[in-house]
């Protein structure tokens, strides 16, 4: 079965105290947008605490053209993808030309050519790897990213997949627009980088911790297009989200968990790990009510939002490095996340320490 050979994250040298985002935000829309004051209790009822952010908070006071922007998206997502490259590369006691596959997620800004190909440029990364760019999965991107990576493993047993994952969501922020989603957007959104190496059979793992995959199910939801979103505008990308995404939540997941684990002859109490995405507070006790687990099985994902808030794909990743460098229960994981669409992506994993 194909398994994790590595996982990193990047923790952004202009991590931030959520209150200080909130004081922020109230400075910068008091004048234009008066009424701010009754929402700023937003901010308090995220649960987040610090917020990981790629720029200081001075570059938020000013207005940006989408143009440079999306420069700036370019220049920060090559830097920290490199960096989060390296480092997986290291822990993985691989060489960089054993890397057969890249997969690059992100849906917070543009590049043609795709970052994948900046990275492997800038690397200098075999020229002969094959290369998956993929926008606009949002908070699903994680899961389904490790998901193909892990399909194109299963089929080459000699595969080394590299997968990253880039999602800089504060550069988004339009600072004009005063509708609820982007002042929700603006208590619960951040910034972050992981990448993971995933290898095929024949490739040998170094790694104590032995994670492989199972298999994985992917869920459209008819009729949910608008749910969840950006709208694009000549200013940038407006964030779009329905207050409806807990209850499509707390309506479809277990079914939906139960049957994926049926396929698989699991049940439930099988799972010994859950690898979720923060979507936020709402989002967590969606999931709490809706699943009969025992004990505080979200642990890991809610301490991942707390400490860096949404980082959208990025962010299940960043709960799966806390599970492979800090330790899981022997069994079966579950990853879990839901995108725009609306959707819901699983994938089934094996975790035993070696």
């Amino acid at each position: 079965m194909p398994s994790l050979a590595a996982v990193s994250k990047i923790d952004f040298p202009f991590k931030v105290d959520q209150q200080e985002v909130k004081r922020r935000a109230k400075d910068l829309f008091i004048t234009t947008y008066p009424q701010v004051e009754r929402m700023m209790s937003v901010f308090d009822n995220t649960e987040i605490l610090t917020r990981n952010f790629c720029q200081p908070l001075e570059y938020y006071n000013s207005l940006h053209s989408f143009e440079d922007q999306n420069a700036e998206y370019i220049r920060v997502s090559l830097d920290y993808s490199v960096k989060a490259v390296e480092e997986c590369i290291a822990s993985a006691q691989i060489n960089k030309d054993d890397i057969t596959d890249i997969i690059f997620i992100s849906t917070t800004g543009l590049s043609t050519p795709s970052l994948d190909a900046l990275i492997i440029n800038k690397m200098r990364l075999s020229q002969n790897i094959n290369r998956m760019a993929i926008f606009g999965l949002g908070c699903g991107g994680g899961v389904s990213g490790f998901s193909k990576a892990s399909v194109l493993a299963k089929a080459n047993p000699d595969a080394v997949v590299l997968l990253v994952t880039v999602e800089l969501c504060s550069l988004t922020f339009l600072r004009n627009d005063f509708s609820k989603s982007n002042f929700i957007g603006a208590s619960l959104f951040a910034d972050g980088v992981a990448a993971c190496i995933i290898t095929g059979d024949n490739y040998e793992n170094k790694t104590q911790n032995a994670i492989s995959y199972v298999g994985t199910q992917s869920k459209l939801y008819f009729d949910s297009l608008d749910v969840m979103g950006w709208e694009f505008l000549d200013k940038g990308f407006k964030v779009l989200f329905s207050s409806d995404i807990p209850t499509i939540i707390a309506k479809n997941v277990n079914q939906d968990i139960t049957s994926f684990l049926e396929k698989h002859e699991l049940k439930l109490s099988d799972i010994k790990n859950f690898i979720f995405h923060p979507g936020g507070k709402k989002v967590l006790t969606a999931y709490e009510e809706a699943l009969p687990v025992e004990g505080d099985f979200l642990k890991n994902t809610r301490e991942v939002m707390n400490e860096n808030g949404n980082m959208s794909s990025c962010t299940v990743l960043y709960v799966m490095e806390r599970f492979f460098n800090r330790g899981f229960e022997n069994g079966y994981g579950l990853m879990v996340s839901m995108g725009p669409g609306f959707s819901c992506e699983m994938v089934l994993l094996l975790m035993n320490k070696k």
